[in-house]
């Protein structure tokens, strides 16, 4: 495992490296380049507190997995997301020596991670995340695999929307006795959960809109964003991600 910019920093600190070579290794450390055509941020977390993910739409699977592979050899732990063909990825990557890695592939949420085996997640809170419907899930699922390589515990409770809403009151119950200090909430359809949460809860909300609706798929988008419950915050369509981030960066600055 490669050092990132806080072990070099360490490094010079225990007087283990000079001033000449620290300062070279943090030229050489700002990027890590793959024949020219991927360029990693791997001192990104260092800088915002959340790590480069390869987004993985776009990519052949070639590609994913070297850069995903990369970012985990130099930080430890490593996410792409939005795979699309991840059938193909869980074949082509057991052509690749990973005898040091953990290797989890998330079909569903079209997800990897790859978490070098000496590596510890240092556990820094719990966020909850509901979903409306089971169509949903694979948006759900895309936060939760992002809190994990945060370190955040995900409490989920999946198809309690608005159309049955006596299956959220229990979700919530339980996600208030977990103490979970944020709820991320992925929606379709009308896009109405967020706000019925939003009322019943005393911690902020993350709205999810999610493409598997009837007729316009912007709707619940803009039913989250013209809501009338105070404190939910909304990110883009599907995107699971910037939704996990989001809540990764508030349990993060609550564990300070």
């Amino acid at each position: 495992m490669g050092k990132n910019l806080r072990d070099l920093l360490l490094a010079f600190k225990n007087g283990e490296i000079g001033l000449d070579e620290i300062e070279k290794q943090i030229k050489l450390n700002y990027f890590e380049e793959i024949e020219d055509k991927l360029k990693l941020d791997i001192n990104r977390q260092f800088r915002t507190g959340v790590p480069e993910v390869v987004y993985g739409k776009g990519k052949d699977v070639e590609e994913i997995i070297r850069a995903t592979l990369k970012l985990a050899e130099k930080n430890g732990i490593a996410l792409a997301t939005k795979i699309e063909d991840i059938e193909k990825l869980s074949d082509e990557i057991r052509k690749y020596d990973l005898k040091n890695y953990h290797i989890k592939i998330n079909k569903k949420a079209k997800t990897l991670i790859i978490k070098n085996k000496n590596y510890e997640i240092k556990k820094i809170g719990k966020v909850g995340i509901l979903t409306a419907g089971t169509s949903d899930i694979p948006i759900a699922e895309e936060a939760k695999d992002t809190l994990e390589v945060m370190g955040v515990e995900a409490i989920t409770s999946y198809d309690v929307g608005i159309a049955g809403i006596h299956r959220l009151f229990p979700a919530l119950k339980r996600m208030i006795e977990e103490d979970v200090c944020c709820i991320i909430v992925v929606a379709g359809m009308e896009g109405a959960l967020p706000s019925v949460v939003a009322s019943m809860v005393d911690i902020p909300v993350i709205g999810v809109p999610t493409s598997t609706s009837y007729g316009i798929k912007i709707t619940p988008l803009l039913t989250m964003l013209h809501t009338c419950s105070p404190g939910i915050a909304v990110v883009n369509i599907d995107n699971g991600f910037g939704a996990g981030v989001f809540a990764g960066l508030i349990a993060k600055k609550i564990h300070k």
